[in-house]
C-alpha cells in the first residue's frame, strides 16, 4: 500500500474543499462520482426535481474503487463532473506524486469511511462544520457566483439543508468522523503528517 486517505466530510459549503487545498495534499474530488442527470436511478423529490443530497444519487462503489486504487497504485482515472451540466464532462488522471496521504472530500464521504476503516486505508476521518446559518451563507454565495443552478432552486435547497445540517453532521459523527472546525481540522491533519513513517 503507497498511501492512506484522509477523509473530510460535512455539510454543503461548510469549507471541506477549501481546507483540502490548505493541506497542500492531493485531493480526490468525491462530488465527481455523482450519476448523471439522465440516469433513470436518480432519486427525485416529489417536485420531479432530482434529489441530489441523497446518496443514491451518487457512486459509492466507483468512489470506493477510486480510494483503493489510489492506496494501491499511488494513480487512477477519475471523472469530471459538471453540476450545472448535470454530467461527467471527461476524466483525469489523479497521481499522489508518491505521497504517502491523499485527502478524499465531499458531501457523500461518511459513506466510504466504513470501507475504508474495513481495508486498513483510513488515516483519519473528519467532519468539518460551523454554525449552520454560516454554512447556509457560504454556500448560497458560493452556488450563485458558480451558477450551479437557477437561483430560486439554490435557495429552496439551502433553506432546506440548514434545516437538515444537525442530521447530516450527526451521521457523519456515526460513520466514525470526528468533529472540527476548518481550523481545528488543519491542525489536526498537519498534526497527523508530522509523525515519522513506519
Amino acid at each position: 500500500m503507497r498511501a492512506r486517505v484522509i477523509v473530510v466530510a460535512g455539510p454543503s459549503g461548510s469549507g471541506k474543499t477549501r481546507l483540502s487545498e490548505r493541506l497542500g495534499l492531493p485531493v480526490l474530488r468525491l462530488d465527481d462520482f455523482y450519476r448523471d442527470g439522465d440516469d433513470p436511478e436518480l432519486p427525485r423529490r416529489s417536485t420531479g426535481l432530482v434529489d441530489w443530497d441523497d446518496p443514491r444519487a451518487w457512486d459509492r462503489a466507483s468512489a470506493c474503487a477510486a480510494i483503493a486504487t489510489l492506496c494501491r497504485d499511488g494513480r487512477t482515472d477519475v471523472p469530471i463532473y459538471d453540476i450545472a451540466a448535470d454530467g461527467r464532462v471527461g476524466q483525469r488522471e489523479l497521481d499522489l506524486g508518491g505521497s504517502r496521504y491523499f485527502v478524499a472530500e465531499g458531501i457523500f464521504a461518511p459513506e466510504v469511511v466504513e470501507e475504508c476503516r474495513t481495508h486498513g486505508l483510513l488515516a483519519d476521518a473528519i467532519c468539518v462544520r460551523h454554525h449552520r446559518v454560516v454554512t447556509f451563507w457560504r454556500r448560497l454565495t458560493r452556488d450563485l457566483r458558480e451558477h450551479r443552478k437557477p437561483p430560486m432552486v439554490l435557495l429552496r435547497r439551502g433553506l432546506r439543508l440548514m434545516r437538515a445540517e444537525p442530521a447530516i453532521v450527526r451521521r457523519a459523527l456515526d460513520a466514525g468522523c470526528v468533529p472540527a472546525t476548518p481550523k481545528q481540522a488543519e491542525r489536526r491533519v498537519r498534526a497527523l503528517l508530522a509523525r515519522p513513517r513506519k
